[in-house]
């Protein structure tokens, strides 16, 4: 039912998409998660001025580009040749994607038709259920989870399926959990190992068992690699290093994470060349592709492994750090897989107090301690602790865990 309109109301009130709310569109009362926390952040900040806010919310990168990354681009911008469109992307870019790919996983692939540029993984991610979405299909999503796939799934008028990602099944999904009927009207599959924010890895016979539920039901995989670099058991692994993966979708990387590019907004989307074909042309009339010079610098990055094993060895050691600390205080924490996320279960009562999801202890955690953390109660109530805090050399990453340590044992938690 639309809400009257007001004499607040611009005159298009009533002709707003039903996607994004209809005639209600900015109506609503309801705050997203992470504007709560926002907001929470600064009502502390104010209320205890003088109470250092330990922030383990942040979910990007704290540092800048590798210095040859960045003195690359400096030139590149120079460069006339770079000023134009880039449409679907430079070929220097694919091939040392492609040269990344073989490299690091051992995956062939052409570096004409497999594989594609994107602005970042996120409007990837927006774009590819455009390709295979019509009217009442579905797509299946993890939860908790990334929820662009599925926010598009809506947008062209499908359904989603939400399977919960579980801690007694090392938060791999259930995928025989899934009904007959939704696995009938559904097209798209999508994965994101390592998982955000679990933080778990998925294995080959895990894999194997995809590309075989995607044959049997006719599903299309779309499998995010954004956190794949930052793998801390074994060597990163790629989707694509199973045989038969191509033949059922693509992988989407990023080089946020692994490359401490957060903001330059470069990615790719590899697999079957027929899905990458349909990204691309969805793509070509969505946008004319990332600036050349951003594309020519991310193949530096893309050349030096050296740049993203050096991340990873930092966001280990944090997050280690983080785990004993956390355990020191009552938590039952454990080193990821992956990620630079610490997923631990929130606890039930704390400082006399009874909480009933997790979202209610990370406001009271902020609010009283000036502690920040992102809460999940999708499958279960947890915590995402970030280790991409600011912190100049591990002499301040441990001042920053023996403050955490003191403020939260004051607490006494119960789980």
């Amino acid at each position: 039912m639309s809400a009257p309109r007001t004499e607040a109301d611009p005159w298009f009130q009533s002709l707003f998409a039903e996607r994004i709310g209809g005639a209600n569109y900015g109506k609503g009362t309801a705050i997203y998660k992470f504007e709560k926390i926002k907001r929470a952040k600064r009502a502390a900040l104010a209320a205890h001025p003088e109470r250092k806010l330990l922030d383990f919310g942040i979910g990007e990168n704290d540092e800048m580009a590798d210095s040859i990354v960045r003195e690359a681009l400096k030139r590149e911008v120079d460069r006339p040749e770079n000023r134009g469109y880039a449409d679907n992307g430079i070929q220097e870019f694919k091939d040392a994607a492609a040269a990344f790919m073989k490299r690091v996983f051992g995956v062939q692939l052409d570096a004409v038709r497999e594989l594609n540029h994107c602005i970042g993984s996120k409007p990837a991610l927006a774009m590819l259920p455009a390709c295979f979405i019509n009217p009442g299909d579905i797509t299946i999503m993890t939860v908790p989870g990334y929820p662009v796939a599925g926010t598009h799934t809506r947008y062209y008028g499908g359904q989603v399926y939400n399977l919960p990602l579980l801690e007694e099944n090392g938060f791999l999904p259930d995928l025989k959990s899934i009904p007959a009927a939704v696995r009938k009207r559904a097209k798209l599959l999508v994965l994101n190992y390592p998982n955000s924010p679990t933080g778990a890895v998925a294995h080959r016979d895990f894999y194997r068992e995809v590309i075989e539920f995607a044959l049997q039901n006719q599903i299309v995989v779309i499998q995010d690699a954004a956190h794949i670099l930052l793998t801390y058991h074994g060597e990163p692994f790629s989707f694509l290093q199973v045989e038969g993966a191509k033949e059922v979708g693509v992988e989407v990387h990023s080089l946020s994470k692994g490359h401490n590019m957060i903001g330059w907004r470069i990615g790719f989307v590899a697999g079957h060349p027929k899905i990458v074909q349909a990204f691309a042309d969805v793509k070509d009339n969505c946008d004319s592709g990332q600036f050349m010079a951003i594309q020519h610098a991310a193949c530096i990055a893309l050349n030096h492994d050296e740049i993203w094993r050096r991340t990873r060895e930092k966001y280990r050691r944090r997050l280690q750090k983080l785990v004993d600390a956390l355990n020191r205080v009552g938590f039952r924490a454990r080193m990821p897989g992956g990620t630079y996320f610490l997923y631990v279960r929130a606890p039930r009562r704390a400082a006399g107090r009874t909480f009933e999801t997790a979202e209610e202890f990370a406001h009271f955690l902020i609010t009283e301690q000036s502690v920040c953390c992102v809460p999940w109660d999708d499958a279960g109530p947890y915590l995402r602790f970030s280790v991409t805090y600011q912190a100049q050399d591990e002499r301040e990453e441990d001042a920053l865990m023996a403050e955490t340590v003191e403020r939260l044992r004051r607490l006494e938690m119960q789980f």
